[in-house]
């Protein structure tokens, strides 16, 4: 291990003299400018990754508006190439078509390891079969919905709803996306293992577990945008820096997670039938009893639960305080439905599907996905792919595709995904294809959770909207800023003031 830590040192440390010698006769800054990145002798364009990390997304989804195809061949240094796409036909391709030939790859499983383990979203091949017919019988049954609808309509009337009633009395701003995130993480946490963090108190508490699950998310993202991973790798072996902090938050996490298994699998042990109907009983109960299996995929979901909705609903409530238009429809529909059971009202809410759907087009959750290529291939737009390959396909700058949401893509405008009946004057939700608007992935690897995604982001709205305006406390004109980390997220968080709805 010594000798091996050695020679990568030394390739590290004399790549480095290489960099910093052609860094002396260029002029980044300068250089940087340009549209389309230019390439360096075994650097590639680390200038321009290095100028653009705190805006990688935004400047790779700019790449590929001025690419012809919207794929892009980056030159990542080191003799290594990486796609990047924002075509349909080449999305599809990855996606479906030839599916058992992009996979998520060696790199990227190692990069996650020691935070997801050999979840879900971190496995391919068989395991990952296995794991994807067992989670997706147990996302498919009516009990397992009718338990969410309870856990999100308690969360709202007797955590979130109240938050939002005092911080109005009390003229009080509040983070609406960290008050979002522990709403999220407090569902999830009960769906997932059937424990409440009680996250979304009153006192907005620094809950240990959820503390350390964002640290982890957090510096675990942060391997992604090393240029060199030799780096985070030597930094991990040392025990040292960002590595040693995310050792420590790993392990909280899985300790945790391992405690509450075993606490779970105990009062299973002592009971006659199934009365939990938590993913992490369902699990266990249809005999899979080993912990390290029911923990990695525990913890999968509760990073896709936590994140993404919160995600979600913190931009779609910022546009939505930017179109009164749009907010006064959503409050007619709510109104129009407040008399259904909660099923019936979160289906039947067509105009407010077609805003949470105009929302994450233009600030989808999970920004960009990767495939590793395991064998030659070619794209349909003609782009070659050799073996080993990182191939990107570009939910974000698909959204912003002239080619594909026409001249007004920058309009937040829910319109875009309904139709109207001339007959009845009803409307219609007309959805696009999963290789057009790829915000829940497609083909084999597509969310589970989708509408159970759906579910909530329609309660919370219905909820909050019919009580409450929700205005930005930021000054006018002032946007947030979209920054990724394994999801998306608001740098500096997105404060707001809480104004009851006079109706």
């Amino acid at each position: 291990m010594l000798v091996e830590l050695l020679v990568s040192s030394s390739v590290l440390i004399l790549s480095l003299f290489f960099i910093f010698s052609v860094l002396k006769k260029c002029k980044p800054d300068q250089e940087v400018s340009t549209k389309l990145p230019k390439s360096y002798p075994l650097i590639g364009s680390f200038f321009y990754f290095r100028a653009n990390k705190d805006r990688r997304v935004q400047w790779t989804s700019d790449i590929l508006l001025n690419s012809p195809s919207a794929t892009y061949v980056f030159d990542a240094g080191l003799g290594r190439h990486r796609i990047l796409t924002g075509n349909p036909a080449n999305v599809q391709h990855i996606l479906k078509t030839n599916f058992h030939l992009y996979e998520k790859g060696d790199e990227f499983r190692r990069t996650l390891y020691d935070f997801l383990g050999d979840g879900i979203f971190n496995i391919d091949g068989d395991t990952w079969k296995f794991q994807r017919q067992v989670s997706s019988h147990e996302f498919n049954t009516k009990s397992l919905r009718k338990f969410v609808e309870t856990v999100v309509d308690t969360e709202l009337s007797e955590r979130l709803i109240p938050i939002l009633s005092s911080a109005a009395a009390n003229k009080q701003v509040l983070d609406f996306q960290d008050i979002l995130q522990r709403f999220a993480f407090d569902n999830i946490c009960k769906i997932a293992f059937g424990y409440d963090p009680a996250y979304l108190l009153p006192s907005l508490p620094q809950a240990e577990f959820a503390k350390a699950f964002e640290e982890g998310v957090k510096l675990s993202s942060d391997r992604f945008t090393s240029f060199f991973p030799l780096l985070w790798n030597i930094k991990r072996r040392l025990g040292i820096g960002s590595e040693k902090q995310l050792k420590q938050a790993v392990t909280k996490v899985r300790d945790f997670a391992t405690n509450i298994v075993k606490e779970k699998k105990e009062e299973l042990r002592s009971k006659s039938s199934l009365e939990s109907v938590d993913l992490l009983s369902r699990f266990l109960s249809s005999g899979h009893k080993d912990e390290n299996f029911v923990t990695d995929i525990v913890i999968s979901f509760i990073l896709a639960g936590r994140d993404t909705t919160s995600a979600a609903l913190t931009w779609f409530f910022w546009l939505l305080s930017k179109t009164p238009a749009v907010e006064r429809e959503i409050l007619k529909e709510i109104q129009d439905k407040s008399d259904m059971p909660i099923f019936e009202e979160v289906r039947d809410m067509i105009y407010t599907h077609a805003s949470l759907c105009e929302s994450m087009r233009l600030y989808p959750p999970v920004p960009t996905d990767s495939k590793v290529a395991t064998g030659d291939d070619v794209l349909p737009d003609g782009t070659p792919v050799k073996k080993g390959m990182r191939v990107t396909y570009h939910p974000y700058a698909m959204g912003r595709l002239e080619a594909i949401w026409g001249q007004d893509w920058a309009e937040f405008k829910p319109e875009r995904w309904l139709q109207r009946d001339s007959a009845t004057q009803k409307l219609s939700f007309v959805g696009r294809d999963a290789y057009t608007y790829p915000v829940f992935q497609a083909g084999p690897r597509i969310c589970l959770g989708k509408e159970m995604a759906f579910l909530q982001m329609k309660r919370v709205v219905a909820g909050v909207l019919s009580k409450f305006k929700v205005v930005p406390a930021a000054e006018d004109g002032e946007e947030p800023v979209f920054v990724a980390y394994l999801t998306a997220k608001m740098k500096g968080g997105f404060p707001v003031r809480i104004e009851e709805r006079i109706n």
